[in-house]
């Protein structure tokens, strides 16, 4: 898991580690969370959902960038649920977001749901809490011709 605020590098961080991953022969995807469960629920009414499901149990690694930005709906969250469920102690799954992991609870919803979801998710988790201020303002705030 990798918090933090906007900005700040989750997203280059995980996107790094899947590069890694890729270049030592692993299977990575990489996907945005809300792109990713509004297509799942494009395959459920197309009927290609197995399939969907089926390719991202293929990968070795999983990373959900941007957790939490929305939040779940009942078939989003029943998704969520089976790709944590046939990934837990099988898989790896990196998970960026802007929330603290103290809110994800309420971003998922549905108690019992997310309990389950998050017993399995951070029980085993290293937990990655970058700090600082934005890149983007930063890169701003530096003069044209600057070199550092």
């Amino acid at each position: 898991m990798i918090t933090g605020s906007t900005g700040i590098g989750k997203s280059y961080v995980a996107s790094a580690i899947g590069h890694q991953a890729c270049i030592l022969g692993y299977r990575v995807l990489y996907a945005s969370t809300p792109k990713l469960f509004a297509r799942l629920k494009m395959a459920k009414a197309d009927g290609s959902y197995i399939k969907e499901i089926a390719k991202i149990e293929r990968q070795h690694l999983l990373i959900l960038d941007d957790f939490g930005i929305q939040p779940f709906d009942a078939k989003s969250r029943a998704a969520l649920m089976e790709i944590i469920e046939d990934r837990h102690g099988k898989t790896s799954l990196i998970i960026t977001s802007q929330l603290p992991v103290s809110k994800w609870h309420e971003v998922i919803g549905e108690k019992t749901i997310a309990d389950a979801i998050l017993d399995r998710i951070v029980h085993d988790a290293h937990r990655v809490e970058l700090r600082g201020e934005s890149m983007r303002k930063k890169r701003k705030m530096e003069p044209e011709n600057s070199y550092q």
